[in-house]
Protein backbone atom coordinates (compact mmCIF):
# COMPACT_ATOMS: atom_id res chain seq x y z
CA UNK A 1 0.00 0.00 0.00
CA UNK A 2 2.17 3.74 -0.72
CA UNK A 3 2.35 5.90 1.57
CA UNK A 4 -1.12 7.95 1.84
CA UNK A 5 0.99 11.49 2.33
CA UNK A 6 0.43 13.05 -0.98
CA UNK A 7 3.41 14.77 -2.88
CA UNK A 8 3.35 18.52 -2.89
CA UNK A 9 2.65 18.53 -6.74
CA UNK A 10 -0.88 17.14 -5.88
CA UNK A 11 -2.33 19.88 -4.68
CA UNK A 12 -2.59 22.71 -6.57
CA UNK A 13 -4.75 25.89 -6.57
CA UNK A 14 -7.86 25.54 -8.53
CA UNK A 15 -8.98 28.49 -9.04
CA UNK A 16 -7.51 32.02 -7.64
CA UNK A 17 -10.11 34.47 -7.05
CA UNK A 18 -8.46 37.85 -5.56
CA UNK A 19 -8.80 39.68 -8.89
CA UNK A 20 -11.66 37.88 -10.63
CA UNK A 21 -15.26 39.43 -11.27
CA UNK A 22 -16.64 38.76 -8.48
CA UNK A 23 -13.87 38.48 -6.29
CA UNK A 24 -13.75 34.93 -4.56
CA UNK A 25 -12.79 35.90 -0.73
CA UNK A 26 -12.42 33.95 1.73
CA UNK A 27 -14.42 30.87 0.92
CA UNK A 28 -15.71 28.57 3.70
CA UNK A 29 -18.26 26.48 1.68
CA UNK A 30 -17.35 23.91 -1.05
CA UNK A 31 -19.80 21.42 -3.31
CA UNK A 32 -20.14 20.00 -6.97
CA UNK A 33 -23.50 21.12 -8.55
CA UNK A 34 -25.12 18.73 -10.70
CA UNK A 35 -23.72 20.85 -13.71
CA UNK A 36 -20.23 19.70 -13.51
CA UNK A 37 -19.00 23.31 -11.62
CA UNK A 38 -18.08 23.91 -8.14
CA UNK A 39 -20.15 25.70 -6.09
CA UNK A 40 -18.77 28.04 -3.27
CA UNK A 41 -19.83 31.11 -0.77
CA UNK A 42 -17.83 34.61 -0.34
CA UNK A 43 -17.74 36.82 2.56
CA UNK A 44 -20.21 38.76 1.05
CA UNK A 45 -22.78 36.49 0.72
CA UNK A 46 -22.56 35.62 -3.49
CA UNK A 47 -23.18 32.34 -4.03
CA UNK A 48 -21.04 31.29 -6.93
CA UNK A 49 -19.70 28.99 -9.39
CA UNK A 50 -16.50 27.88 -10.81
CA UNK A 51 -16.37 26.27 -14.49
CA UNK A 52 -15.12 22.89 -14.69
CA UNK A 53 -11.49 23.67 -15.78
CA UNK A 54 -11.18 26.27 -13.50
CA UNK A 55 -11.33 29.00 -16.19
CA UNK A 56 -14.17 31.42 -15.00
CA UNK A 57 -16.28 31.96 -12.14
CA UNK A 58 -19.96 33.63 -12.16
CA UNK A 59 -22.15 35.21 -9.19
CA UNK A 60 -25.53 32.70 -8.97
CA UNK A 61 -27.41 34.46 -5.86
CA UNK A 62 -26.48 36.55 -2.81
CA UNK A 63 -27.76 36.51 0.65
CA UNK A 64 -25.59 39.86 1.90
CA UNK A 65 -24.15 37.80 4.63
CA UNK A 66 -21.56 35.60 5.03
CA UNK A 67 -21.47 32.03 3.31
CA UNK A 68 -20.51 28.96 5.55
CA UNK A 69 -21.74 25.61 3.87
CA UNK A 70 -23.54 24.22 1.04
CA UNK A 71 -25.20 21.45 0.16
CA UNK A 72 -27.39 20.36 -2.81
CA UNK A 73 -30.40 18.41 -3.12
CA UNK A 74 -30.08 16.73 -6.28
CA UNK A 75 -30.64 19.04 -9.03
CA UNK A 76 -33.31 20.61 -7.37
CA UNK A 77 -31.55 23.06 -4.98
CA UNK A 78 -28.92 24.34 -3.36
CA UNK A 79 -28.61 24.79 0.79
CA UNK A 80 -26.62 27.72 2.63
CA UNK A 81 -25.74 28.52 5.74
CA UNK A 82 -25.53 32.40 6.15
CA UNK A 83 -23.18 33.89 9.31
CA UNK A 84 -24.67 37.18 9.50
CA UNK A 85 -28.22 36.23 8.99
CA UNK A 86 -27.83 33.03 11.15
CA UNK A 87 -30.20 31.91 8.87
CA UNK A 88 -30.23 28.30 5.86
CA UNK A 89 -31.13 29.89 2.48
CA UNK A 90 -32.81 27.77 -0.10
CA UNK A 91 -31.57 28.48 -3.98
CA UNK A 92 -34.45 26.99 -6.20
CA UNK A 93 -31.65 25.84 -8.99
CA UNK A 94 -34.77 26.09 -11.69
CA UNK A 95 -36.17 29.22 -10.77
CA UNK A 96 -33.10 30.66 -9.40
CA UNK A 97 -34.95 31.90 -6.70
CA UNK A 98 -33.41 32.44 -2.97
CA UNK A 99 -35.58 31.85 -0.12
CA UNK A 100 -35.00 32.00 3.88
CA UNK A 101 -35.74 29.00 6.18
CA UNK A 102 -37.16 29.75 9.31
CA UNK A 103 -35.81 27.98 12.50
CA UNK A 104 -36.06 30.06 16.11
CA UNK A 105 -33.63 29.62 18.29
CA UNK A 106 -30.67 28.67 15.35
CA UNK A 107 -27.94 30.78 16.26
CA UNK A 108 -24.19 29.51 14.08
CA UNK A 109 -25.95 27.34 11.02
CA UNK A 110 -22.52 26.13 9.91
CA UNK A 111 -23.17 23.36 7.60
CA UNK A 112 -26.01 21.54 5.77
CA UNK A 113 -26.00 18.00 4.97
CA UNK A 114 -29.13 16.30 2.70
CA UNK A 115 -30.57 13.29 4.33
CA UNK A 116 -33.16 12.21 0.95
CA UNK A 117 -34.03 8.98 2.28
CA UNK A 118 -35.61 10.87 5.26
CA UNK A 119 -37.22 13.66 3.07
CA UNK A 120 -34.90 16.56 5.44
CA UNK A 121 -31.80 19.01 5.74
CA UNK A 122 -29.83 18.15 8.36
CA UNK A 123 -27.47 21.40 9.81
CA UNK A 124 -24.89 21.93 12.83
CA UNK A 125 -25.21 25.03 14.81
CA UNK A 126 -21.97 25.97 16.05
CA UNK A 127 -23.31 27.84 19.08
CA UNK A 128 -20.79 29.16 20.66
CA UNK A 129 -16.86 29.33 20.22
CA UNK A 130 -16.58 29.92 23.98
CA UNK A 131 -18.54 27.09 25.36
CA UNK A 132 -20.24 23.82 24.04
CA UNK A 133 -24.12 24.20 23.05
CA UNK A 134 -26.73 22.16 21.07
CA UNK A 135 -26.81 20.88 18.41
CA UNK A 136 -28.04 19.98 14.81
CA UNK A 137 -31.30 20.90 13.53
CA UNK A 138 -33.81 19.30 11.05
CA UNK A 139 -35.52 20.96 8.24
CA UNK A 140 -38.27 19.38 5.83
CA UNK A 141 -36.93 19.39 2.16
CA UNK A 142 -40.82 20.08 1.51
CA UNK A 143 -40.68 23.28 3.36
CA UNK A 144 -41.61 24.04 6.77
CA UNK A 145 -39.88 25.46 9.80
CA UNK A 146 -37.09 23.97 11.02
CA UNK A 147 -36.69 22.30 14.91
CA UNK A 148 -33.36 20.68 16.68
CA UNK A 149 -32.77 17.26 16.25
CA UNK A 150 -30.06 16.47 18.44
CA UNK A 151 -30.15 18.53 21.54
CA UNK A 152 -26.70 17.66 22.57
CA UNK A 153 -23.85 20.31 23.90
CA UNK A 154 -21.34 19.64 21.09
CA UNK A 155 -17.76 21.81 20.99
CA UNK A 156 -18.14 24.28 18.17
CA UNK A 157 -20.64 21.55 15.74
CA UNK A 158 -19.24 22.17 12.71
CA UNK A 159 -18.63 20.00 9.20
CA UNK A 160 -21.20 17.29 8.76
CA UNK A 161 -21.32 13.46 6.57
CA UNK A 162 -23.35 10.71 6.50
CA UNK A 163 -21.13 7.30 5.19
CA UNK A 164 -23.67 5.46 2.31
CA UNK A 165 -25.48 2.84 3.73
CA UNK A 166 -25.69 3.16 7.56
CA UNK A 167 -27.87 4.95 9.95
CA UNK A 168 -25.53 7.90 11.64
CA UNK A 169 -24.67 11.72 11.09
CA UNK A 170 -20.61 12.60 11.69
CA UNK A 171 -20.21 15.70 13.29
CA UNK A 172 -16.84 17.86 13.67
CA UNK A 173 -16.63 19.02 16.66
CA UNK A 174 -13.92 21.64 16.29
CA UNK A 175 -12.38 22.81 19.70
CA UNK A 176 -12.84 18.98 21.12
CA UNK A 177 -10.61 18.37 18.61
CA UNK A 178 -12.53 15.06 17.40
CA UNK A 179 -15.36 13.68 14.95
CA UNK A 180 -18.45 12.29 16.82
CA UNK A 181 -20.95 9.87 15.32
CA UNK A 182 -24.75 10.33 16.49
CA UNK A 183 -26.99 7.04 15.48
CA UNK A 184 -29.86 7.43 13.95
CA UNK A 185 -32.70 5.72 15.15
CA UNK A 186 -35.63 3.99 12.73
CA UNK A 187 -37.65 6.42 13.32
CA UNK A 188 -34.96 8.96 12.05
CA UNK A 189 -34.65 10.36 15.49
CA UNK A 190 -31.53 11.35 17.01
CA UNK A 191 -29.55 7.89 18.69
CA UNK A 192 -26.61 7.42 21.02
CA UNK A 193 -23.55 9.90 20.55
CA UNK A 194 -19.83 8.10 20.62
CA UNK A 195 -16.90 9.40 19.89
CA UNK A 196 -15.28 8.50 16.21
CA UNK A 197 -11.98 10.25 16.64
CA UNK A 198 -10.07 12.01 19.10
CA UNK A 199 -6.97 13.97 19.82
CA UNK A 200 -6.84 14.90 16.27
CA UNK A 201 -3.68 17.04 16.04
CA UNK A 202 -5.21 20.18 15.06
CA UNK A 203 -9.23 22.08 14.40
CA UNK A 204 -10.74 19.80 12.10
CA UNK A 205 -13.69 21.90 10.38
CA UNK A 206 -14.74 20.01 7.23
CA UNK A 207 -15.41 15.81 6.38
CA UNK A 208 -15.91 13.68 3.45
CA UNK A 209 -16.33 9.91 2.94
CA UNK A 210 -14.14 8.39 0.22
CA UNK A 211 -15.46 5.16 -1.99
CA UNK A 212 -13.38 2.92 0.11
CA UNK A 213 -15.47 4.14 3.61
CA UNK A 214 -12.59 6.71 4.43
CA UNK A 215 -13.15 9.88 6.26
CA UNK A 216 -11.42 12.75 5.05
CA UNK A 217 -11.00 15.59 7.95
CA UNK A 218 -10.12 19.00 6.75
CA UNK A 219 -8.01 20.71 9.83
CA UNK A 220 -8.28 24.79 9.85
CA UNK A 221 -5.50 24.79 11.70
CA UNK A 222 -2.76 23.70 10.87
CA UNK A 223 -3.63 23.29 7.11
CA UNK A 224 -3.47 20.03 6.51
CA UNK A 225 -5.88 17.26 5.52
CA UNK A 226 -6.32 14.02 7.18
CA UNK A 227 -7.40 10.43 5.91
CA UNK A 228 -9.22 8.55 9.24
CA UNK A 229 -9.82 4.92 8.41
CA UNK A 230 -13.08 2.36 9.70
CA UNK A 231 -10.84 1.63 12.74
CA UNK A 232 -10.21 5.33 13.85
CA UNK A 233 -6.53 5.52 12.60
CA UNK A 234 -5.04 8.54 11.51
CA UNK A 235 -2.78 9.60 8.92
CA UNK A 236 -1.72 12.90 7.27
CA UNK A 237 -2.88 12.58 3.62
CA UNK A 238 -1.91 16.09 2.35
CA UNK A 239 -0.37 18.96 4.22
CA UNK A 240 1.27 22.98 3.55
CA UNK A 241 3.75 24.03 6.06
CA UNK A 242 3.78 27.54 4.33
CA UNK A 243 -0.36 28.09 4.88
CA UNK A 244 -0.19 29.04 0.42
CA UNK A 245 -1.87 26.37 -1.55
CA UNK A 246 -3.73 25.20 1.66
CA UNK A 247 -4.65 28.00 4.09
CA UNK A 248 -7.04 26.95 6.73
CA UNK A 249 -8.93 24.90 4.97
CA UNK A 250 -12.49 24.24 5.79
CA UNK A 251 -15.21 22.09 3.55
CA UNK A 252 -14.02 19.59 1.13
CA UNK A 253 -16.00 17.88 -1.91
CA UNK A 254 -15.38 14.62 -3.55
CA UNK A 255 -15.34 14.80 -7.44
CA UNK A 256 -14.07 11.79 -8.44
CA UNK A 257 -10.53 11.21 -7.68
CA UNK A 258 -10.15 15.31 -7.00
CA UNK A 259 -10.60 16.90 -3.88
CA UNK A 260 -11.87 20.56 -3.41
CA UNK A 261 -11.23 22.42 -0.57
CA UNK A 262 -11.97 25.62 0.39
CA UNK A 263 -9.28 28.31 1.42
CA UNK A 264 -11.15 30.33 4.57
CA UNK A 265 -7.56 32.23 4.74
CA UNK A 266 -6.98 33.32 1.44
CA UNK A 267 -9.14 33.88 -2.01
CA UNK A 268 -9.00 30.54 -3.60
CA UNK A 269 -10.02 26.92 -4.19
CA UNK A 270 -7.45 24.29 -3.63
CA UNK A 271 -7.98 20.70 -5.76
CA UNK A 272 -6.10 17.50 -4.51
CA UNK A 273 -5.62 14.56 -6.66
CA UNK A 274 -6.81 11.26 -4.79
CA UNK A 275 -5.96 7.53 -5.00
CA UNK A 276 -9.06 7.02 -3.46
CA UNK A 277 -12.35 9.68 -4.78
CA UNK A 278 -16.07 9.87 -4.21
CA UNK A 279 -18.42 10.64 -6.52
CA UNK A 280 -20.25 14.28 -5.97
CA UNK A 281 -22.86 14.43 -2.80
CA UNK A 282 -25.40 15.61 -5.29
CA UNK A 283 -25.58 12.31 -6.45
CA UNK A 284 -26.91 10.47 -3.69
CA UNK A 285 -29.78 13.40 -3.44
CA UNK A 286 -30.44 12.75 -7.52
Amino acid sequence: MPDPILSPDRLRVFFDGIWSEPRLSHPEGVAVGPDGWIWCGNQDGEICRIAPDGSRIERVAGTGGFLLGLAFDGDRALYACDLRHAAVFRLDLAAGTLARLQAPGLRIPNYPVVDRQRGRLLVSDSHDSARPGPGIWSFDLSGGQGRLWCGADFAFANGLAMRPGEAALYVCETFAQRVSRIGVADDGSAGAITPFVTGLPGYPDGIAFDAAGNLLVSLYEPSRILRVDGAGSVRVLAEDPTAHVLCHPTNVAFDGTRLFAANLGRWHITVIDCDVGAPPLWRATA
